[in-house]
């Protein structure tokens, strides 16, 4: 029987080297979990409920929560940022957290959620445990009437988070329990600089009009922008206007302005051609739709103009969600723009 040689069974380790250029985890994160804020200064936008926040994270009492706004305007963070400050290291333990959206019936409320408050948990003095209900505008009415007499009978220990969209699909019964804050869309202004600041320390090349296609398609969104950003930089290598609207795949706003335009000019033909090239590429009449009003509402024209194109935008897009989304549809919506720029220019 032969002899194996050392050589042959001892494997070399890994060197230091080598331990030095491996990836480090963060690199394989998306980048909105990356540069996700972990404190209230790093939190962009809505500064006077962020600071009414940070004053009760000092003080430590804690009332049950709704924050209510849309989608990618720091909901979910800012209740992160405050349970981090007030459980410290008990965060962990302390901490609940759902997406209603998906954990959204009865049984999560009896089972998970009533569990969990339950449960006896080692914390600061003063101090109580967190569940955070990520979109509880998607529970339904028994979930939420369940939730209601839950939040009550744990009151001595547990504190209850929830973020929306809409407070007003939230019951009348929870929305009297909690304090509401509501948060707006971010400014073009503030999307815009955080999105340079990624750029800076991603090391993304970018020319100007990339990032003013990321900031349109964002529409005060930071998770879009964020997403849109890594997207077009990890397809193309550079981000400019060209690369977002083909990884976005929206319908490009110039000739959507160039379609306007002519609407204003009384050319019919032209911006139905326009209005055709879109639909032949396949783009869906509420992807159309939605585009026209952004372009539109950021147009420099007549402010009157304005106001009658976005009222009839507003009536075609009731009708494209209502399930007429036909040619014939984007078809009449044209005409009727060209008659409303032909009132306007005989007043």
């Amino acid at each position: 029987m032969e002899t194996m040689e050392v050589e042959d069974v001892v494997q070399p380790g890994p060197s230091k080297e080598s331990n030095q250029n491996a990836p480090k985890k963060s690199d394989n994160l998306p980048w909105i979990e990356k540069y996700r804020p972990q404190t209230f200064q790093e939190i962009v936008g809505n500064e006077d409920t962020t600071n009414r926040l940070s004053v009760i994270a000092k003080q430590g009492n804690l009332p049950n929560l709704i924050i209510a706004g849309p989608p990618g305007v720091g909901k979910t963070t800012t209740i992160l940022c405050l349970a981090r400050i007030l459980l410290g290291a008990a965060l962990k333990d302390a901490v609940l957290e759902l997406n209603a959206s998906n954990d959204r019936g009865i049984d999560v409320v009896r089972n998970k959620i009533k569990m969990f408050a339950q449960q006896k948990v080692t914390l600061p003095p003063g101090r109580h445990k967190i569940i955070i209900l990520d979109e509880v505008d998607s529970m339904t009415e028994g979930a939420q009437q369940a939730l209601r007499r839950t939040m009550e009978i744990y009151s001595n220990t547990t504190r209850f988070a929830l973020a929306c969209n809409y407070s007003e699909k939230v019951i009348e019964a929870i929305q009297s329990r909690c304090a509401i804050l509501r948060y707006s869309r971010l400014t073009d202004a503030q999307v815009l600089a955080r999105t340079i600041q990624v750029c800076q320390k991603e090391n993304v090349e970018y020319v100007e009009d990339g990032l003013e296609a990321i900031v349109f398609t964002a529409q005060g969104d930071m998770r879009q922008a964020l997403n849109n950003l890594q997207s077009t930089y990890n397809g193309f290598g550079i981000v400019n206007a060209a690369n977002v609207f083909r990884v976005c795949d929206e319908p490009h706003p110039m000739l959507i302005k160039d379609m306007l335009n002519s609407c204003i000019s009384g050319d019919l033909r032209k911006a139905f051609k326009i209005v055709e090239h879109l639909w032949n590429l396949g783009y869906a009449a509420e992807d159309v739709i939605k585009n026209i009003f952004k372009v539109c509402k950021n147009m420099d024209i007549e402010e009157s103009l304005k106001l009658a194109f976005i009222k009839q935008i507003g009536i075609t897009h009731m009708r494209i969600v209502d399930g007429l989304c036909s040619l014939v549809q984007m078809s009449g919506l044209i005409a009727r723009l060209c008659m409303e720029a032909k009132g306007v220019k005989k007043e």
